[in-house]
């Protein structure tokens, strides 16, 4: 899934509070039949920009806390 989270413009706070309400999303949205991990990776970038893998386990963990 791809999508827009923010522009070069918002504070950190800012992309972490959308980063979180897109990542919550997707978990909610996720069939009762699946199993196992249902986030693999997570990765951010700007439009043309080499991408930045995030620790999934602790993506989810802040989520949760």
């Amino acid at each position: 899934v791809h999508a827009g989270v923010g522009k070069a413009s918002f504070t950190e706070e800012q992309l972490l509070d959308n980063v979180k309400a897109f990542v919550t999303a997707i978990n909610r949205a996720k069939p009762t039949g699946a199993k196992g991990t249902y986030i693999e990776k997570v990765s951010l970038s700007s439009t043309m920009g080499p991408g930045l893998k995030l620790d999934v386990p602790a993506l989810v963990a802040a989520l949760q806390g």
